[in-house]
């Protein structure tokens, strides 16, 4: 199933193509048009730098023991799902000053000529977004990397595509919607990743770690469907659901409550900031005046 790690890739390279589109373009308004190679340096560079960190990854999975593969699968998921929802806010937050943030760095790189700058900005920017495709699939890539391949070489290529006919075709494409819809995938994702995580996680305590955590892992509940069922986790609608969504029909209490509790917060923020930005700013204010740096608490009243 190529769903999850198709949407993760077209995702992070889509907001990859966005980036270099304002450096180039920028370098170009700007009169710099002859550095815009060192640009792309940066970007085939950043690019190179996050296939090797995915094939390292792979390398060392496959001289792990059961034990600790299972220890790892646990730890890859919740370290990715952690800089998959730091990302979502990130781009919800600061989507609409990124492009006036960018060219502040590229024009501190570029007004002293620094072309080796110019190239690191690129560089920096481009492989953040290529190690974090890397941390969202590496929990995919361990159980199957045959598919994860494929499936990242299809957003590889869709991202590419559309981000060729939005910049230079002029595909007319609402970024800020575009990325509130994906951005509420990739939280319904997040959650069935942390689910998949605590469930490793639970295999490795009781299992390999000695421990009893009880009703932690006792069954929240059992559908009885046989793994020949289309709609068991290993079936063929099934295990669709099961990675875009954490579905399982035998799930222990641990992953019930952890996806949930991660559903029931990290949902409605996402789409409180995208719908409420102002509002979201204003809490925002409120709290940096409550925590002000002296330590003292502020009185002010709530700004309306």
């Amino acid at each position: 199933m190529v769903v999850a790690q198709y949407l993760l890739t077209f995702r992070e390279v889509l907001e990859a193509a966005l980036l270099c589109a304002i450096i180039l373009a920028f370098l170009a308004k700007t009169g710099r048009a002859a550095m815009t190679r060192y640009a792309w340096y940066g970007v085939y560079g950043a690019t190179a730098g996050s296939f090797a960190v995915g094939a390292g990854i792979l390398v060392l999975y496959g001289q792990l023991s059961t034990a600790t593969r299972i220890l790892f699968e646990g730890v890859a998921a919740l370290v990715a799902v952690a800089v998959l929802t730091s990302m979502i806010y990130w781009m919800a937050v600061r989507s609409r000053s990124m492009r006036q943030e960018i060219e502040g760095r590229v024009e501190a790189a570029a007004t002293q000529r620094a072309l080796i700058g110019v190239a690191s900005v690129t560089f920096v920017l481009v492989f953040r977004e290529g190690l974090e495709t890397v941390l969202f699939l590496t929990p995919f890539l361990v159980q199957d990397a045959a598919l994860t391949i494929l499936g990242a070489a299809l957003g590889l290529g869709a991202g590419i595509v559309l981000a060729y006919a939005v910049f230079r075709v002029g595909l007319k494409l609402d970024i800020r919607r575009f990325f509130y819809f994906t951005s509420v995938l990739l939280v319904l994702l997040g959650g069935g990743l942390l689910g998949y995580g605590v469930h490793e996680l639970v295999v490795y305590a009781e299992n390999f770690g000695g421990a009893n955590l009880g009703w932690w892992s006792s069954s929240a509940f059992d559908l009885g469907l046989p793994e020949s069922d289309p709609l068991h986790n290993k079936g063929v609608i099934g295990s669709v659901l099961a990675v875009m969504f954490g579905y399982d029909t035998d799930p222990e209490w641990a992953r019930v409550v952890t996806h949930a509790a991660y559903l029931a917060v990290a949902l409605p923020l996402v789409i409180l900031i995208y719908r409420r930005p102002e509002a979201v700013a204003r809490v925002a204010r409120r709290l940096r005046a409550l925590f002000r740096a002296d330590g003292k608490t502020s009185t002010a009243p709530l700004e309306r």
